[in-house]
Parts: structure tokens; C-alpha cells; sequence
């Protein structure tokens, strides 16, 4: 037979359901129902009598409270009426303060919406300002550019004047179009699209010898956009301006003239150089090819053929990447010099930097605009030769753990490198656009479309984020020099940090003399961009916004524009008097695109070239 569970009589002063302290008429009538006393008093004729006259007391006093109550509410004066014997009663009667109740967590989330949507809000606003300043940074280097140098290919804001060093195309007017159509600054819009109108036709079939890839990259790369962003086949808004037409008519003229270094090479890699005005190309006068540079050129001409309907240009771009397929490679990495007489790779140096870069960017970015496209086998080569890197070129920094990437100068028999380029740090982008293919985590989490690997790159995106970011952090001026080295176990490299005594990596970065420049790059602000599209975490705003005070603080020039640096360890830095077209046409846009709405150019539904500039992926365009 079961016994009943022992309990101690302080239970019955609380009420379980709300831990609670019970009145004293709960307590009283518990006790009486649980004791002996019901059980022995309700036999006797007493007892029934005492039962009988408590349950009409009770009666009573529920009937005056309530009639107290509505009398109140008809009649003030019945207040009066026996208010000192009620009053007295309801005291010794009153019944406890009641506990609030205890929210669920969903209902305490949807308490706290309104201050969260002022938070939002707030920070929004914080953005739009900082954006608005990248704004005016983008006028200011403008507004020294055509003051001194406008038709030039840049300015030298120190000396103000012009220099042409990429062809005499006028390029800084070209790269830097589709960010005034971006951030809508129509005066620099028209500005630009008139001198286009104007002078670039006569340029392009007066002009001598250019290279392949900066000129397709820059100027190439920048009229094709413009020609979307102005309204051209599958716009989406309009500008001030030319009709865009004139941008895809001096498109097509300039890469008809460019497809000579393809044509007349013996191999389907195309010579280096090209004399725009007698329709010819020869090779660099070594002989050789960039790897970067001939792969590098695919985005543009695949999005021209599209364009014009003319499948020349795509077909003879591709040919290149049809071609490197066949080569062998040191698990997927490729030496940085390739000829274009044999169609062979040249030497053994291998390395994500200077003429090995955009090679590995293309690779994911063309697939993710040729998606569907027969283009499947270079994913399979991005996702191979992203395995090399982790394998083969991935180290960290002694004494604080920096992840960073390497090169191996010898090839893979050779001796490892501590070196990293600048150049380098597009590549946390290129990752991170691989293993989302450009939805943001979360969607990509909740689509289950994200393999094991893909968030293997995406974790190094993140971690060579922030050592790209610490490569700006570790010096005098807050900004990167073009080149550092890193202390790993067993190799210290010997020379000078970057002079930020407090930085916590101060003696994992070595910066060499040679190396202290900086040239305004846009590398580390595009990887905080689209890391920031991607996780969605606020940090690399932060970090864009410290990079952005950087230049201002430093590069700016008070008569117009934005100069490079050759030191950037020691305040006051020496200036060395160029600003770069990729100031204007990268890196303002991309900070300015990091601080702004995310849906203004998403990421799974552009892809932009190595200078920035964005083109519709294919897959989404419907043929008007």
C-alpha cells in the first residue's frame, strides 16, 4: 500500500503554481481541511453550526466588496457608508500583492523590438554619415584630378599635374565613372561621360602601345559597367550623361583591337602588349606572360560577347583557361610566369601576390558569372588550388598566432617564405564569395548548401581578414605597407616592425625598408566588404572605418586629391606624389559600398572584375 508523501506544514503558507506567500483565509481553510479538526468538528451539531456561519461570513463579504464596488462607480457619495468597518476588514482580508508576470523569452524579445529599432536605427544613421564622407573623399580626389590632370591617366596631386603611364586612355576618368554612378555624383558623372563622348574614340585608334591586361581590366572593365549602370541591356537605373551606348560602342572599338594579342600569338595565350593603332601585339621583351595577367582578362570579354551578341570575345578569353586546365600544377598552384610561344609555364615561383593573384580570383569569379555555362571545371580548379594554399602556403606568425600566406620562391622542392604582398589580401574575399557564392552565411546555413570545405575558407577568410587588417594596425600612420614578412617558429626574419609600439602584433610583422610604401591599394577594404556582405558582422565595418581615417589623416592633399606614401612607419610619412586610378575606381567604392545598404549591388547577383567594377552575372539577365 503506497504512503502518502511526507510534507512540512510551512507548504501549506505558499501556493505553488506562483511561489508566493498564500493569504491568510488560503491558509486558514487548508489547515482546516487537512487536519483532524474537519473530521472530528463536523460530527457534532456545534461544528455544522460554526462550518455553516464561516460559509455565510465568506457569502457576505464577497457580496458588500462587490456591491462596494459598483456603488462606487454609480454613486460617489455611498463612499461614506460604513467606509471605516469595510476599510477594516479589507485590511485584515487584503489579499497579497501579486507577483508580474514572467515573460516567455519570444514576449521578452518582442519587448525589447522598439529599443532594438532605435539601435538600428541609430547605427544606420552612424553609416550614412561615414558613408556621406566617402563621398566626399571620392569629390575631393576628383576634384584634383580634373583641376590638374583631367584626360591624363592620373594625377600627381603634389606637383599637380597629369602623367600618362597606362596608354594615355584617360583611365583614372574611366575607373573612376562607375563609382560616381554609384554613388550617384552626377556632376562627375557628366564630367566623365562627356570627356568619354568626346575624347576616348580619338584615343583609342590614335593611342600606341598598352597592356593587355591593365587596359582591359581598367578601361574595358569600366565602360562595360557604366553601360549597365546607365541604363544599358539589363540596367537597372539612369545617369546623367551620355546615352550608353557610347560606352559600349567604345567597349566593343577597344576590345576588337585588344583581341590581336590573342589572335597572333602561336599558342592560346595572348602576348603581353598591344599597339592599339596598328591592330598588332608582341610579347613583354622577356619573352614572357604573367599567369595573373592572361587570366585575368575572362569577366570582361565574357560580359562583351553577351553584350554585342558576338561570341569572338568570349570564346578567345576562355581558350586560356581551357588551356591552363591541361597543365600540371603543385596541388593546383601555378608558377607567375607562363609563355605564350610554348603556351608553357615559365620558372618555379609560386605565390598568391604580384602576378599570381587575380589568376586564383578569376577562377571563382568566372565561374560564379558563367554558372551553367560549361564552366564546371573551374570551380573543380579553384577548389583544388584552394587545398594548395591551406596545404601548402598557410603559416602562423610567432609570438601571437597571425594566419598568413606565404609563397614558395623555388617551387614546391624549395624552401618556404614568410612573405606576403599586399596584393594578397584578396584573397579572405575570393574565399569567402567561393563557399557562399555570395548569399550571405546565414542564407547559405539554412539553403544546406555549404560543405565542410566551403567553411573551412570561409574560417581562413576571417583569419586572414584580420591579419590584413593587422598588417595597418602594426604601423606608425595606421595604414599597410605594400610588402611584410612574419616571424614563424623556427625562422625569425630580422628587421624593423612597423613602429606601433602598443600594437599587439608588433613582433610578428617585419617590414623591410624596400617594402614601407603604400600605394592607396584596395585589396584589404574589398575583402572587409564582402566579408561584411557575407557574415554580416559589424567589425568589418569598423575596421573599414579605421583603414578610411587612415588615408584621410595622411594621404589627403589639401589642393586636390590623395598621394601614395613611400614610408608608412614613421608621422609624418614621406609622400611620393601619385594617385592611383584604383583609389577612385576601388578602394573609395568599396568602403563606400561597406558602409551603405547591402541590397545596393548584392553579391549573388554581381560579380566584379580585379578593378572593381561590377558586371551582372549572366544567369540572372534575361535577353531583352
Amino acid at each position: 500500500m503506497s504512503k502518502t508523501l511526507p510534507y512540512s506544514m510551512k507548504d501549506v503558507g505558499y501556493d505553488n503554481a506562483k511561489f508566493r506567500h498564500r493569504s491568510l483565509l488560503k491558509t486558514f481553510i487548508q489547515s482546516s481541511l487537512t487536519s483532524n479538526v474537519k473530521r472530528e468538528c463536523t460530527k457534532c451539531s456545534t461544528g455544522k453550526f460554526l462550518v455553516l456561519l464561516l460559509i455565510g461570513g465568506l457569502t457576505y463579504l464577497m457580496i458588500t466588496h462587490t456591491s462596494t464596488s459598483v456603488s462606487v462607480s454609480s454613486n460617489a457619495k455611498s463612499n461614506n457608508i460604513g467606509t471605516e468597518e469595510l476599510s477594516s476588514l479589507r485590511r485584515f482580508w487584503r489579499k497579497p500583492p501579486r507577483l508580474p508576470p514572467r515573460l516567455s523569452p519570444d514576449e521578452m524579445s518582442s519587448k525589447s523590438v522598439p529599443n532594438r529599432t532605435l539601435e538600428k536605427l541609430n547605427t544606420k544613421s552612424i553609416w550614412m554619415a561615414r558613408q556621406q564622407k566617402v563621398k566626399e573623399a571620392f569629390l575631393h580626389a576628383w576634384s584634383g584630378y580634373k583641376t590638374y590632370a583631367m584626360g591624363y591617366d592620373e594625377l600627381m596631386p603634389l606637383s599637380r599635374r597629369g602623367v600618362d603611364g597606362l596608354g594615355g586612355l584617360g583611365a583614372t576618368v574611366v575607373d573612376a565613372l562607375d563609382t560616381a554612378m554609384i554613388m550617384g555624383v552626377e556632376e562627375v558623372i557628366v564630367d566623365a561621360g562627356s570627356w568619354i563622348e568626346k575624347h576616348l574614340s580619338e584615343r583609342i585608334s590614335g593611342k600606341g602601345q598598352v597592356n593587355l591586361f591593365e587596359t582591359t581590366i581598367r578601361i574595358l572593365g569600366g565602360l562595360l559597367s557604366a553601360y549597365h549602370l546607365s541604363g544599358g541591356q539589363g540596367g537597372s537605373s539612369l545617369h546623367k550623361g551620355p546615352k550608353p551606348v557610347v560606352y559600349l560602342d567604345n567597349a566593343r572599338d577597344l576590345a576588337d583591337r585588344l583581341l590581336v594579342a590573342f589572335t597572333s600569338s602561336p599558342s592560346d595565350i595572348p602576348f603581353s602588349d598591344v599597339v592599339l593603332r596598328e591592330h598588332s601585339a608582341h610579347p613583354a621583351p622577356d619573352g614572357m606572360s604573367s599567369t595573373a595577367e592572361v587570366s585575368t582578362l575572362q569577366l570582361e570579354f565574357n560580359y562583351l560577347s553577351y553584350l554585342t551578341g558576338n561570341p569572338k570575345y568570349g570564346l578567345e578569353s576562355m581558350k586560356v583557361f581551357e588551356h591552363l586546365k591541361t597543365l600540371s600544377k603543385v596541388e593546383g598552384l601555378v608558377p607567375i610566369y607562363i609563355s605564350p610561344h610554348s603556351g608553357e609555364f615559365n620558372g618555379e615561383n609560386i605565390r598568391l601576390g604580384s602576378r599570381g593573384d587575380s589568376y586564383y580570383e578569376y577562377l571563382i569569379k568566372v565561374w560564379l558569372q558563367q554558372r551553367g555555362r560549361n564552366s564546371t571545371y573551374l570551380f573543380d580548379m579553384y577548389e583544388e588550388a584552394m587545398k594548395g594554399v591551406r596545404h601548402r602556403l598557410v603559416r602562423q606568425s610567432v609570438p601571437n598566432g597571425l594566419v598568413f600566406v606565404g609563397e614558395l620562391p623555388y617551387g614546391s622542392q624549395g624552401s618556404f617564405s614568410p612573405k606576403m604582398d599586399h596584393l594578397v589580401c584578396f584573397l579572405p574575399g575570393a574565399l569567402a564569395l567561393g563557399a557562399t557564392k555570395g548569399l550571405t552565411k546565414d542564407k547559405a546555413v539554412k539553403e544546406s548548401i555549404l560543405t565542410f570545405e566551403d567553411l573551412e575558407n570561409l574560417k581562413l577568410a576571417e583569419d586572414l581578414t584580420k591579419t590584413c587588417v593587422e598588417m595597418y594596425s602594426v604601423t606608425s600612420t595606421g595604414l599597410a605597407s605594400e610588402i611584410v614578412y612574419f616571424n614563424t617558429e623556427g625562422n625569425s626574419e630580422s628587421g624593423p616592425d612597423g613602429g606601433n609600439k602598443s600594437s599587439e602584433y608588433v613582433h610578428d610583422i617585419i617590414i623591410k625598408p624596400a617594402d614601407r610604401h603604400n600605394l592607396l591599394r584596395p585589396e584589404t577594404v574589398e575583402s572587409l566588404f564582402i566579408l561584411y556582405r557575407i557574415t554580416e558582422d559589424p567589425k568589418y565595418r569598423e575596421w573599414g572605418w579605421q583603414i578610411f581615417e587612415a588615408f584621410e589623416k595622411h594621404t589627403k592633399v589639401d589642393t586636390g586629391g590623395y598621394t601614395s606614401l613611400d614610408d608608412v612607419t614613421t608621422i609624418p610619412p614621406q609622400r611620393r606624389d601619385k594617385m592611383e586610378t584604383f583609389f577612385l575606381g576601388e578602394t573609395l567604392k568599396y568602403l563606400y559600398l561597406l558602409f551603405g545598404d547591402e541590397s545596393v549591388l548584392p553579391l549573388d547577383e554581381f560579380v566584379f572584375n580585379t578593378e572593381a567594377h561590377p558586371f551582372p552575372i549572366l544567369g540572372n539577365l534575361v535577353k531583352q
